[in-house]
């Protein structure tokens, strides 16, 4: 179980923590050059200085390369100590997280076999499944979501209900499949890190909540902010003509919640875009400075035609988005709720408890690494929402995508024919699970012809563009190039933000000689990523064929630069050059 201890503050500039960061970029420094030798290569500073707001990235090493799916960690902060140990600290808790589901002693057991082994063991009681109903916001009978639950087996694992001295086995591979690693956090000290992980998940509700309405929320005044650091960080923006507005995203949860957006109308679109991102913390006036700083850490100083990443918010994409964000009621910053102390652990209960008063618990389960000795949590609040989960979410839909996807193909024959019997074979996810199910096994015409019966009784335009691509991807496979851009021109039309999308169809009209067009694809993937190496490299190549030998040179040497791996790209360079 969790032991919270007192946690006094020793550092409270334009951050709360236990240690100033001078002392935690030393101590975590110290202990990977001792312990830790390849899971930080190093440090580096990236922001082009125009804001003078730093931004750090930590560098993985090999062995946190052959764990982790990122490379490359970002750090934020008011001075260049506190961002390079906010980069540190990144690391740290995703190298924590994915090696604990590396080696972690977890029991995999169905949900019935988990409550029968906890009562005959005299284990801590099985997380109830009215919390699993809670976590997707399902009124679903809890019979019924215990037999959609025992179709698989779930990694169960001590969790502590903090604030609340208890445990619970919880099936830490649900939790995982709702929201990533949302809920990691990592910090000088157990209540450091803890504090931070509850209020990133405060975060990612609140703005998912949002993003589903678009709701009008109050404008912070920024004649209301008083803090020097939060002042000085404000005029770093507007001293350089970068327009910005403040939100209170508080939403009745018990920390306050500061969303900011921001862009330059001398860059904007062509060299910056409008960032739009929010901070949670204990105050309202970090919760700001956490704010400004991550859209510092976004916006690339609004001059390097960077291109962000949307994740607790969606993009805003004209002025008129922005302006339209800076309307509602005017308030001071001093008007949203605090729970600051001088105890980051007092901090922390008054967190649980205001989470408790609205029937929410946060878990939390210990991923320290030993080699490292520096905490890190995975948390989870069954209630809170993230953006990027399903705004349709149920048991059976979450089920039914693991069935499909990752169980054995008996087992998931048989796990999603339980779930059509309690949701009904009419339900919407059903075709399309019984297509992924049956395009992993190789049976193409059937998975296309379940494809084609899931599109049109998908309930949003998201999901109908995901079962239009899956029908033209099943048509790729099957190399009828032709009959599967009809289908992408649906997903891309319902859908414009999905890269995947336009990079197939980029590749079909390549593969029918339409060079132009397969151009413009591979363009908008890059609009989108633009780091994608294939697509640059697939823009190369459309060049060459469109009679364009030195751009094609030039994307194709940029693509290897960003990845030698491509070997198609380097036979096309070969070539290229051979004929100079």
């Amino acid at each position: 179980m969790i032991r919270i201890a007192p946690c006094p503050k020793g550092y409270t500039r334009d951050q709360d923590k236990t240690n100033p960061p001078t002392e935690t970029v030393a101590r975590v420094k110290k202990i990977m050059a001792a312990k830790g030798r390849d899971i930080l290569a190093e440090t580096r500073r990236i922001d082009t200085g125009r804001l003078d707001i730093p931004v750090y990235l930590s560098i993985c090493g090999e062995a946190a390369k052959r764990v982790m799916p990122t490379r490359k960690q970002m750090g934020k902060g008011a001075s260049p100590e506190q961002a390079e140990a906010s980069a540190l600290m990144e690391l740290v808790e995703r190298f924590s997280f994915f090696s604990f589901w590396e080696d972690a002693d977890f029991k995999a057991l169905t949900y019935s076999e988990a409550m029968e082994e906890a009562e005959d063991r005299g284990l801590p009681p099985v997380m109830p499944v009215s919390e699993i109903l809670a976590s997707v916001h399902e009124n679903l009978p809890e019979e019924d979501a215990l037999r959609v639950l025992d179709t698989m087996r779930w990694l169960f694992y001590p969790a502590t209900a903090l604030g609340e001295d208890r445990e619970t086995l919880a099936p830490l591979d649900w939790f995982k499949v709702l929201g990533e690693f949302n809920g990691t956090c990592a910090g000088n000290a157990t209540a450091e890190s803890l504090l931070q992980g509850g209020c990133e998940l405060i975060e990612r509700h609140v703005c998912a909540l949002w993003d589903r309405d678009h709701r009008e929320t109050p404008t912070i005044r920024h004649e209301s902010l008083q803090d020097p650091v939060l002042v000085q960080l404000l005029r770093k923006f507007t001293d350089r003509s970068i327009q910005v507005v403040l939100k209170d995203f508080t939403m009745d949860m018990p920390a306050p919640t500061v969303a900011a957006a921001a862009y330059d109308p001398n860059t904007f679109p062509d060299r910056s875009e409008i960032v739009f991102t929010a901070g949670t913390a204990a105050s309202p006036v970090k919760a700001a400075i956490r704010a400004l700083t991550e859209v510092a850490q976004l916006a690339g100083d609004f001059e390097t035609g960077s291109v962000y990443e949307a994740s607790g918010l969606p993009k805003l994409e004209s002025p008129e988005e922005f302006e339209a964000l800076a309307k509602g009621p005017q308030v001071d910053l001093d008007s949203l709720p605090s729970i600051e102390d001088g105890d980051i652990a007092d901090e922390l209960s008054a967190l649980c408890q205001g989470l408790k008063a609205k029937g929410l618990t946060y878990y939390a389960v210990d991923m320290t690494r030993p080699e490292l000795e520096l905490p890190a949590h995975y948390g989870f609040v069954p209630g809170l929402d993230f953006r990027e989960r399903d705004i349709h979410p149920s048991i059976g839909l979450f089920v039914g995508r693991l069935l499909a996807e990752v169980a054995n193909p008996e087992d998931a024959e048989r796990g999603l024919a339980t779930i059509a019997e309690v949701y009904g074979e009419d339900a919407f996810f059903m075709p399309f699970f019984r297509g992924m199910l049956s395009l992993r096994q190789g049976q193409l015409l059937a998975a296309e012809q379940w494809f084609q019966e899931a599109e049109p009784i998908q309930p949003d335009d998201d999901k109908k563009a995901l079962a239009a691509f899956y029908i033209g991807y099943v048509k790729t496979l099957m190399e009828d190039w032709e009959g599967s851009i009809p289908c992408l021109d649906r997903a891309i039309a319902l859908s414009k933000e999905v890269k995947e999308y336009f990079n197939l169809r980029g590749v079909a009209k390549f593969k029918r000689a339409m060079y132009d067009e397969a151009a413009c694809d591979f363009e908008a993937v890059l609009g989108l990523d633009k780091g994608s190496a294939m697509d640059i490299a697939n823009l190369g190549v459309c060049n060459r064929h469109l009679g364009n030998p030195d751009k094609a040179m030039e994307l194709l040497s940029a693509a290897l630069e960003l990845d030698p791996s491509l070997e198609y790209a380097r036979k096309h360079l070969d070539e290229l050059n051979a004929d100079q």
